[in-house]
C-alpha cells in the first residue's frame, strides 16, 4: 500500500529535496587546470652538442669531478648555507597556509562556559515582584557549544585548497633553484682560487724571469754595454707585471672569504685553502643529453608552472563569490539556575539553524575581481613562457661558452707545449755559447706569460663548466619530489643546532 504524505509534510519535503539535489550536483566553478600552457622549445640544440650515449648524472654534479675538498665544500653548504635554511622554511609557511584552506572543508566549532551572578530590576518590563518563584538575584550556569560549517557549493574551497597546493609546490621547487644557486656559487668561488692560485703561481715565475733580466740589464749599464733606456724599459715591465700580484691574491683571498659566508660559517673559516694546492680539474666534453630535458630539470621552469596552476585556480576562488552560499549553524548545551542540575536532561538547550546568504549587488566588486584573477593568471603564463625561453636561452650559451672554452684551453696549451719546447732549446743553445744570458731570459719570459694565460683561460673554463651545469638543472635530483631538496639527516642538524 502506497502511503501520500500529508499536504503540510510534503511542502516541508520540497525544500530538502531540493538542498539534497544542490549537494549533489555541487561543481567547482571557474577554469580547471589540465596541463602547462604549449611554448615553443625548437628541435634540438643550435650547435653540435656532446649527447652522445646517457647523460651525465647532475644531481650531483660536482663529484664527477674528483676533487674532495669540493665535494667538503658543497656538503657543507646543502646542510648549513642560510638561503637554503629560508627556502625550507619558506616551504612550511606555503604548507601551513595550505592546511589553513583545507581547513575550509571542516566545520568551525567553539566551546565556552560561563558564570553570570545578575539582579533584574523590579521596575522594569518583567514585573519580577510579581512572579512567584522567581527571584529579583540570580545565578546562571551556562555550558555551551558552536558550530558553523560552509558547504562548499561552487567549489570556493576547493579552488583555494588548489591554489594552495601549487603554492606549495612552487615553494619547494624556488627551494631546490636556491639548492642550483648555492651549489654552484660554491664550485664558481672554489675554482677562482685555485684558479688564481695557478695565475699567481705563473705570475710570480713571469716576475721573477723578468727580476734577473733587470738585474743584468743594471750589471751591463754599470759597465757601459748598456743604454738607461734598456734599464728603464727593463724596470718597466717587471714593475708591470709585479703590479698585477696585488690582484690576484686579493681575488684568491675573496674567493676563500666568501666560501665561508657559502657554507653558513664566519667567511675566515675556508682561508686555510689558500695554504693548500690540488691538481689541475679535468676539463672535458659533457653529455648533456637532449634538449627537451632541461625543461623537466630546471626547478624555475616548474615553480613558474606551478605559479600558473595557483593563479587559474584562483580565478575559481573569485568566480564562486558570484553564488549562493550555505551555512549551517548550530549551538547547544546545558544552562541552570542552579549548578547542581546544569547537566541534566532538563537543562539541555539547542539551536540549528541553515543560512543561504547571496551577494545580489556589490557595485561590480566580485566581477571586478574575477577579471583581475583572470590577469593575474596571464601574467603567470607570460612569467612561464619568459622562464622557460630563459632557461633554453641560459643553456644555449653556456653550452656555447664552454665549447669554446674547451677549444681556447686546448690552443693554450698547444702555445704553451710549445713555449715550453722552445725555452728548451734556448736552455740548450745558451749551455752551448750559442746566445747571451738576455735572450734565454726572454724566452723564459715569453714562457711564463704562456702559461700565465694558460691558467687564466683554464680558469674562466671552469667557471664556464660550472654555469652549463647551472643552466641544465643540476644540482638537484628532478625525479625525486622537489620538496624534499635537503634530507631528513640534514633537517635534524639545524634543529639540534637551533
Amino acid at each position: 500500500m502506497r502511503t501520500t504524505l500529508p499536504a503540510r509534510n510534503r511542502s516541508a519535503h520540497v525544500p530538502v529535496t531540493a538542498l539534497t539535489a544542490l549537494l549533489l550536483g555541487a561543481c567547482a566553478v571557474g577554469p580547471d587546470y589540465d596541463e602547462a600552457p604549449p611554448v615553443d622549445t625548437g628541435s634540438g640544440w643550435t650547435q653540435p652538442a656532446d649527447i652522445e650515449g646517457a647523460p651525465a648524472d647532475l644531481a650531483t654534479w660536482w663529484t664527477l669531478l674528483g676533487d674532495p675538498v669540493l665535494d667538503r665544500l658543497v656538503a657543507t653548504a646543502l646542510s648549513d648555507n642560510l638561503d637554503l635554511r629560508q627556502a625550507q622554511a619558506r616551504i612550511g609557511e606555503a604548507r601551513a597556509l595550505r592546511d589553513r584552506a583545507a581547513g575550509g572543508y571542516a566545520p568551525a566549532v567553539g566551546a565556552s562556559s560561563s558564570v553570570t551572578r545578575r539582579r533584574q530590576s523590579e521596575n522594569g518590563p518583567l514585573p519580577i515582584g510579581s512572579i512567584p518563584g522567581l527571584e529579583r538575584d540570580q545565578t546562571i550556569y551556562d555550558v555551551g557549544f558552536d558550530a558553523a560549517w560552509e558547504i562548499d557549493l561552487f567549489g570556493s574551497t576547493r579552488r583555494a585548497v588548489e591554489s594552495a597546493t601549487a603554492s606549495v609546490e612552487a615553494s619547494a621547487a624556488d627551494a631546490s633553484d636556491v639548492r642550483i644557486s648555492v651549489v654552484a656559487e660554491v664550485a664558481r668561488s672554489y675554482f677562482n682560487l685555485r684558479g688564481a692560485q695557478r695565475e699567481l703561481a705563473a705570475r710570480e715565475g713571469s716576475v721573477n724571469t723578468l727580476q734577473q733580466t733587470f738585474d743584468l740589464v743594471q750589471k751591463r749599464f754599470d759597465v757601459g754595454d748598456a743604454a738607461q733606456a734598456d734599464v728603464d724599459a727593463a724596470e718597466a715591465r717587471l714593475a708591470s707585471s709585479a703590479a698585477g700580484v696585488p690582484g690576484i691574491e686579493a681575488r684568491q683571498r675573496a674567493a676563500a672569504l666568501g666560501l665561508g659566508v657559502l657554507l653558513g660559517a664566519p667567511p675566515e673559516r675556508e682561508l686555510s685553502l689558500l695554504d693548500t694546492r690540488v691538481p689541475e680539474l679535468a676539463l672535458v666534453a659533457l653529455p648533456v643529453g637532449e634538449r627537451a630535458d632541461l625543461l623537466r630539470r630546471r626547478p624555475d621552469v616548474r615553480a613558474a608552472e606551478r605559479r600558473v596552476a595557483a593563479s587559474t585556480a584562483n580565478i575559481g576562488v573569485a568566480t564562486a563569490e558570484l553564488f549562493p552560499k550555505l551555512t549551517i549553524g548550530a549551538g547547544g548545551g546545558f544552562q541552570s539556575l542552579d549548578s547542581s542540575n546544569l547537566f541534566d536532561t532538563p537543562s539541555q538547550t539547542f539551536s540549528i539553524m541553515p543560512l543561504i546568504s547571496w551577494r545580489v549587488f556589490d557595485g561590480g566588486r566580485v566581477r571586478a575581481e574575477i577579471h583581475a584573477s583572470e590577469a593575474r593568471q596571464r601574467q603567470a603564463v607570460l612569467a612561464y613562457e619568459k622562464a622557460v625561453l630563459a632557461a633554453l636561452g641560459d643553456a644555449e650559451r653556456a653550452l656555447s661558452n664552454y665549447r669554446y672554452g674547451l677549444e681556447a684551453v686546448q690552443r693554450q696549451q698547444v702555445a704553451t707545449e710549445a713555449a715550453r719546447r722552445s725555452y728548451t732549446h734556448a736552455k740548450t743553445r745558451f749551455d752551448a755559447g750559442d746566445i747571451a744570458l738576455t735572450d734565454l731570459l726572454a724566452e723564459e719570459r715569453f714562457l711564463r706569460d704562456t702559461e700565465d694565460a694558460y691558467a687564466r683561460t683554464y680558469s674562466a673554463t671552469a667557471v664556464d663548466l660550472v654555469a652549463l651545469f647551472k643552466a641544465l638543472g643540476g644540482g638537484w635530483d628532478a625525479r625525486a619530489p622537489a620538496a624534499t631538496c635537503l634530507s631528513h639527516q640534514q633537517t635534524r642538524t639545524r634543529g639540534e643546532r637551533t
